[in-house]
């Protein structure tokens, strides 16, 4: 019983800022992880960053650095804060869940996945 709604896609210039929301309906009092994941054309999803129900997170080299991956006290919002952006980051961004939290950014290991939410950097 899980549903991930994600928001906040747009269009920026290189260098520019987005922040991406999921909002999520989770009933489980089991430890979970949760993800961002991305999916250009042409490509294969990847992993952007991860997050564990007592805070910690993981990052894939390519935006280390540059996005932050949080979440509401209320634990209902995942955010992503996407900074100094490059047109190589233009994908369509999943949030996703791991109701088994393997601390990884397989995406196998998610089982359940939102809409995504489309983001487009301008060089």
């Amino acid at each position: 019983q899980v549903q991930l709604v994600e928001s906040g896609g747009g269009s920026v210039q290189s260098g520019g800022s987005l922040r991406l929301s999921c909002v999520a309906s989770i009933y489980t009092d089991t430890p979970y992880c949760m993800g961002w994941f991305r999916q250009a054309p042409g490509k294969e999803r990847e992993g952007v960053a991860g997050f564990d129900s007592v805070g910690t997170t993981f990052y894939s080299d390519s935006v280390k650095g540059r996005f932050t991956i949080s979440q509401d006290k209320s634990k209902i919002t995942l955010y992503l804060q996407m900074n100094s952006l490059k047109p190589e980051d233009t994908a369509m961004y999943y949030c996703a869940l791991d109701s088994m939290c393997r601390l990884r950014l397989g995406v196998t290991d998610y089982g359940y996945w939102g809409q995504g939410t489309q983001v487009t950097v301008s060089s």
